[in-house]
Protein backbone atom coordinates (compact mmCIF):
# COMPACT_ATOMS: atom_id res chain seq x y z
CA UNK A 1 0.00 0.00 0.00
CA UNK A 2 1.90 3.13 -1.08
CA UNK A 3 2.32 5.74 1.33
CA UNK A 4 0.43 9.14 1.87
CA UNK A 5 3.25 12.00 2.03
CA UNK A 6 1.66 15.05 3.75
CA UNK A 7 1.82 19.22 1.94
CA UNK A 8 3.83 21.47 4.57
CA UNK A 9 2.35 24.80 3.60
CA UNK A 10 3.48 28.33 4.91
CA UNK A 11 1.19 30.10 7.71
CA UNK A 12 -1.05 32.75 5.97
CA UNK A 13 0.90 35.53 7.79
CA UNK A 14 4.05 34.46 6.47
CA UNK A 15 2.96 33.87 2.82
CA UNK A 16 1.16 36.93 2.68
CA UNK A 17 4.06 38.81 3.84
CA UNK A 18 6.49 36.99 1.88
CA UNK A 19 4.44 38.04 -1.45
CA UNK A 20 4.03 41.76 -0.58
CA UNK A 21 8.11 41.49 0.06
CA UNK A 22 8.71 39.91 -3.46
CA UNK A 23 6.22 42.79 -5.02
CA UNK A 24 8.27 45.83 -3.41
CA UNK A 25 11.67 44.37 -4.31
CA UNK A 26 13.03 45.98 -7.21
CA UNK A 27 16.35 45.00 -9.77
CA UNK A 28 19.10 46.91 -8.91
CA UNK A 29 19.61 50.23 -10.71
CA UNK A 30 22.56 49.51 -12.91
CA UNK A 31 22.20 52.67 -14.76
CA UNK A 32 25.10 54.67 -12.88
CA UNK A 33 27.64 51.81 -14.07
CA UNK A 34 26.42 52.25 -17.64
CA UNK A 35 26.98 55.88 -17.68
CA UNK A 36 30.44 55.73 -16.02
CA UNK A 37 31.14 53.14 -19.19
CA UNK A 38 29.85 55.73 -21.70
CA UNK A 39 31.90 58.52 -20.24
CA UNK A 40 35.36 58.91 -21.49
CA UNK A 41 37.26 59.41 -18.55
CA UNK A 42 36.47 57.20 -15.63
CA UNK A 43 36.68 57.44 -12.40
CA UNK A 44 38.98 54.92 -11.51
CA UNK A 45 41.56 55.96 -14.36
CA UNK A 46 45.03 57.32 -12.41
CA UNK A 47 46.62 59.58 -15.05
CA UNK A 48 50.53 59.19 -14.86
CA UNK A 49 51.47 61.82 -17.82
CA UNK A 50 50.86 63.99 -19.97
CA UNK A 51 52.17 65.50 -23.01
CA UNK A 52 51.37 67.73 -25.73
CA UNK A 53 51.79 68.94 -29.75
CA UNK A 54 50.42 71.79 -31.43
CA UNK A 55 47.34 69.28 -32.05
CA UNK A 56 46.50 67.37 -29.19
CA UNK A 57 47.18 66.44 -25.58
CA UNK A 58 47.77 62.55 -24.64
CA UNK A 59 47.05 61.41 -21.96
CA UNK A 60 49.10 58.01 -20.37
CA UNK A 61 46.97 56.28 -17.65
CA UNK A 62 47.56 53.95 -14.79
CA UNK A 63 44.68 51.51 -16.08
CA UNK A 64 46.01 50.48 -19.82
CA UNK A 65 44.22 53.11 -21.55
CA UNK A 66 45.34 56.73 -23.80
CA UNK A 67 43.05 59.76 -23.59
CA UNK A 68 43.82 61.71 -26.63
CA UNK A 69 42.13 65.38 -26.97
CA UNK A 70 42.25 67.60 -30.48
CA UNK A 71 40.16 70.50 -28.53
CA UNK A 72 42.62 71.22 -25.89
CA UNK A 73 41.06 69.10 -22.99
CA UNK A 74 37.19 69.93 -23.89
CA UNK A 75 36.40 66.40 -24.44
CA UNK A 76 38.55 63.18 -25.01
CA UNK A 77 38.62 60.02 -26.45
CA UNK A 78 39.55 56.97 -24.73
CA UNK A 79 41.76 54.61 -26.43
CA UNK A 80 42.58 50.75 -24.66
CA UNK A 81 45.78 49.54 -25.00
CA UNK A 82 45.54 46.50 -22.99
CA UNK A 83 47.65 45.42 -19.89
CA UNK A 84 49.85 49.10 -20.05
CA UNK A 85 50.61 51.27 -17.43
CA UNK A 86 52.05 54.51 -18.82
CA UNK A 87 54.13 56.12 -16.79
CA UNK A 88 55.79 58.37 -18.49
CA UNK A 89 55.46 60.21 -22.53
CA UNK A 90 57.55 62.46 -24.78
CA UNK A 91 56.75 64.30 -28.18
CA UNK A 92 59.44 63.93 -30.60
CA UNK A 93 60.35 66.86 -33.29
CA UNK A 94 57.69 65.19 -35.30
CA UNK A 95 55.03 65.82 -33.47
CA UNK A 96 54.63 62.04 -32.84
CA UNK A 97 54.80 60.52 -29.44
CA UNK A 98 56.22 57.80 -27.76
CA UNK A 99 55.83 56.46 -24.06
CA UNK A 100 57.11 53.87 -21.82
CA UNK A 101 55.41 51.46 -20.35
CA UNK A 102 55.84 49.55 -16.78
CA UNK A 103 55.73 46.22 -18.40
CA UNK A 104 58.72 46.75 -20.49
CA UNK A 105 57.26 48.28 -23.59
CA UNK A 106 57.37 51.09 -25.17
CA UNK A 107 54.59 52.41 -27.29
CA UNK A 108 54.45 55.18 -30.07
CA UNK A 109 51.61 57.10 -31.63
CA UNK A 110 51.27 59.87 -34.51
CA UNK A 111 50.91 63.39 -34.04
CA UNK A 112 46.60 62.87 -33.73
CA UNK A 113 47.56 60.69 -30.87
CA UNK A 114 46.75 57.47 -33.34
CA UNK A 115 47.54 54.15 -34.75
CA UNK A 116 49.35 53.13 -31.06
CA UNK A 117 52.11 50.32 -31.69
CA UNK A 118 54.43 49.01 -28.70
CA UNK A 119 57.98 48.04 -28.58
CA UNK A 120 59.60 45.30 -26.83
CA UNK A 121 62.14 46.63 -24.20
CA UNK A 122 64.44 44.28 -22.52
CA UNK A 123 66.98 47.43 -20.40
CA UNK A 124 66.36 49.29 -18.33
CA UNK A 125 64.29 46.17 -16.65
CA UNK A 126 61.75 48.80 -14.80
CA UNK A 127 61.50 51.99 -17.04
CA UNK A 128 61.19 55.32 -15.48
CA UNK A 129 61.88 58.02 -17.95
CA UNK A 130 61.84 58.54 -21.90
CA UNK A 131 62.36 61.75 -24.03
CA UNK A 132 63.20 61.65 -27.87
CA UNK A 133 66.06 63.33 -29.47
CA UNK A 134 66.39 66.00 -31.98
CA UNK A 135 67.13 63.47 -34.49
CA UNK A 136 63.80 61.78 -33.75
CA UNK A 137 65.81 58.80 -31.79
CA UNK A 138 63.69 57.09 -28.48
CA UNK A 139 66.10 56.99 -24.94
CA UNK A 140 64.37 55.37 -22.25
CA UNK A 141 66.13 55.15 -18.52
CA UNK A 142 65.63 53.21 -15.70
CA UNK A 143 66.81 50.87 -12.89
CA UNK A 144 70.43 49.75 -12.29
CA UNK A 145 71.46 52.72 -13.85
CA UNK A 146 70.55 52.08 -17.77
CA UNK A 147 69.77 54.29 -20.48
CA UNK A 148 68.43 52.73 -23.66
CA UNK A 149 68.36 54.60 -27.19
CA UNK A 150 67.14 53.33 -30.71
CA UNK A 151 67.28 55.10 -33.62
CA UNK A 152 64.81 52.72 -35.64
CA UNK A 153 61.74 52.80 -33.36
CA UNK A 154 62.45 50.59 -31.10
CA UNK A 155 63.52 47.27 -33.32
CA UNK A 156 66.84 47.47 -32.09
CA UNK A 157 68.34 49.27 -28.93
CA UNK A 158 71.99 50.81 -28.02
CA UNK A 159 72.39 49.94 -24.21
CA UNK A 160 74.71 52.07 -21.99
CA UNK A 161 74.91 50.12 -18.47
CA UNK A 162 76.51 52.58 -15.74
CA UNK A 163 76.84 49.27 -13.33
CA UNK A 164 75.31 51.31 -10.16
CA UNK A 165 72.45 50.12 -8.30
CA UNK A 166 70.66 53.31 -8.93
CA UNK A 167 67.56 54.46 -10.68
CA UNK A 168 67.66 57.23 -13.39
CA UNK A 169 64.54 59.16 -13.43
CA UNK A 170 64.68 62.02 -15.29
CA UNK A 171 66.68 62.17 -19.10
CA UNK A 172 66.16 64.83 -21.56
CA UNK A 173 67.89 66.21 -24.90
CA UNK A 174 69.17 69.93 -24.24
CA UNK A 175 70.59 70.33 -27.79
CA UNK A 176 71.33 67.64 -31.30
CA UNK A 177 74.18 66.81 -29.08
CA UNK A 178 73.80 67.26 -25.59
CA UNK A 179 71.76 65.28 -22.77
CA UNK A 180 71.26 65.26 -19.39
CA UNK A 181 70.06 62.36 -16.93
CA UNK A 182 69.47 62.17 -13.52
CA UNK A 183 69.53 59.76 -10.77
CA UNK A 184 68.87 58.98 -7.18
CA UNK A 185 71.77 59.58 -4.85
CA UNK A 186 72.27 62.84 -6.51
CA UNK A 187 73.77 60.69 -9.99
CA UNK A 188 74.36 63.23 -12.78
CA UNK A 189 74.78 61.39 -15.93
CA UNK A 190 76.21 63.72 -19.67
CA UNK A 191 76.20 62.65 -22.85
CA UNK A 192 78.10 65.04 -25.44
CA UNK A 193 77.92 63.14 -28.66
CA UNK A 194 74.28 62.52 -29.49
CA UNK A 195 74.36 59.79 -26.66
CA UNK A 196 76.54 57.46 -27.93
CA UNK A 197 78.49 57.57 -25.22
CA UNK A 198 77.50 58.77 -21.16
CA UNK A 199 79.72 60.03 -18.89
CA UNK A 200 78.82 60.79 -15.31
CA UNK A 201 78.99 64.33 -13.83
CA UNK A 202 79.30 65.67 -10.11
CA UNK A 203 76.82 64.52 -7.84
CA UNK A 204 73.68 66.43 -6.65
CA UNK A 205 74.62 67.01 -3.07
CA UNK A 206 72.90 65.37 0.05
CA UNK A 207 71.95 61.78 -1.94
CA UNK A 208 69.82 63.76 -3.71
CA UNK A 209 66.60 62.16 -5.06
CA UNK A 210 64.87 63.95 -8.82
CA UNK A 211 60.95 63.59 -9.02
CA UNK A 212 61.43 65.74 -12.10
CA UNK A 213 63.82 67.96 -13.92
CA UNK A 214 63.51 70.79 -17.15
CA UNK A 215 66.58 71.73 -18.32
CA UNK A 216 66.16 75.25 -20.47
CA UNK A 217 69.10 74.88 -22.19
CA UNK A 218 72.47 72.89 -21.69
CA UNK A 219 73.21 75.21 -18.76
CA UNK A 220 70.51 76.61 -17.16
CA UNK A 221 68.08 73.98 -15.67
CA UNK A 222 66.19 73.00 -12.53
CA UNK A 223 65.32 69.74 -10.60
CA UNK A 224 62.37 68.85 -8.34
CA UNK A 225 63.25 66.30 -5.02
CA UNK A 226 61.69 64.69 -1.65
CA UNK A 227 60.00 67.09 0.53
CA UNK A 228 59.45 69.70 -1.78
CA UNK A 229 63.16 70.81 -2.20
CA UNK A 230 64.23 72.58 -5.58
CA UNK A 231 67.68 73.25 -6.88
CA UNK A 232 68.76 75.19 -9.77
CA UNK A 233 72.02 74.99 -11.54
CA UNK A 234 73.31 77.61 -14.08
CA UNK A 235 76.55 75.68 -15.30
CA UNK A 236 74.73 72.65 -16.86
CA UNK A 237 74.77 69.94 -13.50
CA UNK A 238 78.48 71.30 -12.45
CA UNK A 239 77.09 73.14 -9.01
CA UNK A 240 73.27 73.00 -7.76
CA UNK A 241 72.11 75.89 -5.29
CA UNK A 242 68.65 75.82 -3.21
CA UNK A 243 65.19 77.88 -4.27
CA UNK A 244 62.95 78.54 -2.17
CA UNK A 245 59.40 76.77 -3.07
CA UNK A 246 56.75 78.46 -1.38
CA UNK A 247 53.84 76.06 -2.13
CA UNK A 248 55.80 73.43 0.28
CA UNK A 249 54.92 70.46 -1.74
CA UNK A 250 56.48 67.91 -3.65
CA UNK A 251 57.00 68.98 -7.27
CA UNK A 252 56.21 65.75 -9.40
CA UNK A 253 56.42 67.23 -13.07
CA UNK A 254 58.71 70.65 -14.46
CA UNK A 255 57.53 72.15 -18.03
CA UNK A 256 58.12 75.27 -19.45
CA UNK A 257 54.56 77.41 -19.99
CA UNK A 258 54.29 80.69 -21.54
CA UNK A 259 58.09 80.76 -21.57
CA UNK A 260 58.47 80.31 -18.01
CA UNK A 261 59.59 76.83 -15.79
CA UNK A 262 56.45 75.51 -14.16
CA UNK A 263 55.33 72.48 -12.13
CA UNK A 264 52.15 70.32 -10.33
CA UNK A 265 53.08 68.28 -7.84
CA UNK A 266 51.13 67.03 -4.55
CA UNK A 267 47.78 68.26 -2.60
CA UNK A 268 46.61 69.26 -6.13
CA UNK A 269 49.63 71.95 -6.40
CA UNK A 270 50.25 73.81 -9.58
CA UNK A 271 53.90 76.12 -9.26
CA UNK A 272 55.18 78.68 -11.41
CA UNK A 273 58.88 80.06 -10.72
CA UNK A 274 58.83 83.77 -9.96
CA UNK A 275 62.19 84.82 -9.42
CA UNK A 276 64.36 82.50 -7.45
CA UNK A 277 61.35 80.88 -6.08
CA UNK A 278 58.63 78.50 -6.74
CA UNK A 279 55.15 80.08 -6.42
CA UNK A 280 51.09 79.00 -5.88
CA UNK A 281 48.99 79.45 -9.22
CA UNK A 282 45.75 79.58 -7.58
CA UNK A 283 42.71 78.22 -9.72
CA UNK A 284 39.15 77.43 -9.10
CA UNK A 285 38.40 74.58 -7.56
CA UNK A 286 41.14 72.88 -6.60
CA UNK A 287 41.14 69.10 -5.70
CA UNK A 288 43.91 68.16 -2.79
CA UNK A 289 44.94 65.53 -4.62
CA UNK A 290 48.62 63.61 -6.09
CA UNK A 291 49.23 65.57 -9.53
CA UNK A 292 50.94 62.73 -11.51
CA UNK A 293 50.86 64.68 -15.16
CA UNK A 294 50.23 68.60 -16.53
CA UNK A 295 51.60 69.88 -19.31
CA UNK A 296 51.62 73.11 -21.71
CA UNK A 297 48.93 73.68 -24.27
CA UNK A 298 50.67 75.49 -26.84
CA UNK A 299 49.24 78.74 -27.64
CA UNK A 300 46.64 79.04 -25.31
CA UNK A 301 47.04 80.54 -21.76
CA UNK A 302 46.37 77.73 -19.98
CA UNK A 303 47.46 74.32 -18.93
CA UNK A 304 46.54 70.12 -18.40
CA UNK A 305 46.78 68.92 -15.39
CA UNK A 306 46.01 64.90 -14.36
CA UNK A 307 45.91 62.56 -11.71
CA UNK A 308 43.85 59.84 -9.31
CA UNK A 309 40.11 59.65 -9.61
CA UNK A 310 39.66 60.82 -13.04
CA UNK A 311 40.92 64.22 -12.38
CA UNK A 312 41.56 65.61 -15.86
CA UNK A 313 41.18 69.01 -16.82
CA UNK A 314 42.54 72.31 -18.19
CA UNK A 315 43.29 75.41 -16.21
CA UNK A 316 44.12 78.85 -17.49
CA UNK A 317 46.95 80.65 -16.18
CA UNK A 318 46.45 84.06 -17.64
CA UNK A 319 44.81 86.04 -14.70
CA UNK A 320 47.49 83.72 -12.34
CA UNK A 321 50.27 85.75 -12.41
Amino acid sequence: MGRIFATRQLPLGIAVAGALLSACTQAPDMSGIATERQRSVHRYDVSQAIASNDKVIVVGTQSGVALVSNDKGASWQRQALGQTSLVDIAVCADKTFVAIDHYHKVWSADAEGKNWQSAKLEQPRTPLAVTCSPQGGWWVAGTNAVIAGSADRGRTWQVTDLGEDTQITTIQFVSDKQAVALGEFGLTVMSDDGGATWKKGPKIPGDFYPYAALFRDAREGWVSGIAGQMLHTRDGGQTWQKQVNATQASLNRLFMHDGAPFAVGNGGVIARLEGDSWRNVPYPDPLPMFLGGGASLPGQAAIVIGGPGGLLRAVGTANNK
